[in-house]
């Protein structure tokens, strides 16, 4: 019987030491709405299976099978009590390009996916434990977090644009739908016109798929995509396969391999920390919309829950975008409809969980898989060229002054040339040289991002942040 919450008070749970579980028609109610925008949000997930295929060397039946999985384990923080609906990390996808390159694809480049999201799962569980993960991330010199994520997008566009990338292989489809993307997420115009119409907002709720739809149209009519078959039924599984991939049977990484991880490992919890930052501030404008709901759950927990998924997925099911404590588009959208009102959305997890269950539905039903599976380096370069644009304008606005611009700036094109752990040095080198004596300063960091994040609305924070994650 599902148990009501008492007005005022948090949703009922099962605890579980720290955590607090809830399960659908027992502690939530599903939300149709949530349902229905989930079987077609579900498909941003598939944009990875073109990242194993191309670069882990994996077929393409292994890739759907570990987003399947992936998005199963989604359903995991926010069942055990995080109000975020969790995706992958969107803005580390080119430097996990950069760093597969180095490896032939195969067994070598999945030890690698391996190396670096076991990595990234001890940082998670160490950073979670002793709560120093917050001192690290925002003491860290603006140089460096302006380096990473305009190297980032640098790294992510010229994937597309160099000779023999997709946007040279068929210019039409990828140039209108990243054009289209760009101006439905950024345009000053269209912003300005959703305000006016619910059709242009009901749009826009979606985030880049609109754009990835009409690309596949104009894809097919041009002739640069062919009509896919459609197969019916449930989308079947490959857990052989997969197993033969984990490092159970390829075996474990090197030591060499784990430390030459860590570089981007370190750049994937920057970015999802600063991630966290914007899901924390989305949840607490809708709260302040809510009193009948108490919101309560702590960075330690989400940093617990993360490590989980990584270690899970670095055992069983590696996965090149590891996995990210937030889908910001997807956790904007809820949170909106939840400042409703309880008659809109009964609690924020009844949202978010809605969603992830959704997404697990739609990668299940083999029609949406087969009709979407052509059309997978569309959906790749348009979350690319996107998230490029995106690492851009946001690491250009970590930086102020002359020097951080340089030091950023020389860190950026190094990252993309070379890779994570030349360009870690490349830009701590220039920092001490050009910038500072030392790498921390003592000055109050949470007072300066504290007063930052109150100079912004939070609907502008929302939108900076929109589709990293």
């Amino acid at each position: 019987m599902f148990k009501k919450r008492v007005d005022g008070e948090e949703q009922p749970y099962w605890p579980l030491g720290s955590f607090k579980i809830r399960l659908p028609f027992i502690h939530y109610k599903l939300e149709k709405a949530e349902l229905v925008q989930g079987l077609v949000l579900f498909t941003a997930g598939l944009s990875m299976i073109e990242v194993m295929t191309s670069f882990m060397g994996v077929s393409y039946e292994a890739a759907l099978t570990i987003t399947i999985l992936n998005q199963i384990l989604m359903l995991l923080p926010s069942t055990m009590g995080v109000p975020f609906v969790s995706g992958f990390i969107t803005a580390l996808i080119p430097l996990i390009i950069v760093f597969l390159q180095g490896y032939d694809p195969g067994p070598e480049a999945i030890q690698a996916v391996i190396a670096v999201q076991l990595v990234l799962a001890l940082i998670f569980l160490i950073f979670g434990i002793s709560g120093i993960g917050e001192k690290v991330v925002k003491r860290l010199p603006n140089s460096l977090k302006g380096g990473i994520l305009i190297g980032a997008g640098i790294t992510a566009i010229m994937t597309e644009i160099q000779p023999g990338g997709r946007l040279t292989e068929t210019p039409i489809t990828i140039g209108i739908g990243a054009v289209l993307s760009l101006f439905i997420m950024f345009s000053v115009y269209f912003k300005k016109i959703s305000k006016k119409s619910n059709l242009i907002k009901k749009i826009a709720s979606y985030g880049i798929i609109p754009a990835i739809i009409t690309a596949i149209v104009i894809g097919i009519v041009v002739g640069e995509y062919s009509f896919p078959k459609i197969e019916w039924g449930i989308t079947p599984l490959s857990i052989q396969e997969v197993w033969s991939m984990s490092p159970f049977s390829i075996g474990f990484p090197g030591i060499e391999m784990f430390i030459a991880a860590v570089p981007t490992a370190i750049m994937a919890y920057v970015i999802a920390y600063g991630d966290i930052i914007v899901g924390d501030q989305v949840i607490k404008r809708a709260e302040e919309s809510r009193p009948d709901e108490k919101i309560k759950y702590s960075f330690s927990m989400l940093h617990k829950l993360t490590f989980l998924r990584n270690l899970l997925n670095g055992l069983f099911a590696p996965h090149p975008g590891m996995a990210g404590p937030i889908f910001t588009a997807g956790t904007v959208s809820v949170a909106e409809r939840y400042t409703y009102g309880r008659k809109s959305m009964d609690s924020i997890y009844s949202g978010t969980n809605s969603m992830l269950i959704a997404f697990s539905i739609g990668i299940m039903l083999l029609p949406l898989v087969s009709f979407f599976r052509p059309f997978l380096p569309i959906a790749l370069s348009i979350t690319l060229i996107l998230t490029g644009y995106l690492c851009i304008t946001i690491g250009m606005q970590q930086l102020k002054e002359e020097s951080e611009m340089g030091v950023a700036g020389l860190m950026a094109i190094t990252l993309a040339l070379y890779g994570a752990t030349t360009a870690l040095i490349v830009g701590i080198v220039l920092y001490f040289v050009i910038q500072k004596s030392r790498l921390f300063e003592k000055v109050d960091e949470d007072r300066v991002i504290e007063k930052k994040l109150n100079q912004k609305s939070d609907k502008e924070i929302d939108e900076e942040y929109m589709t990293v994650d």
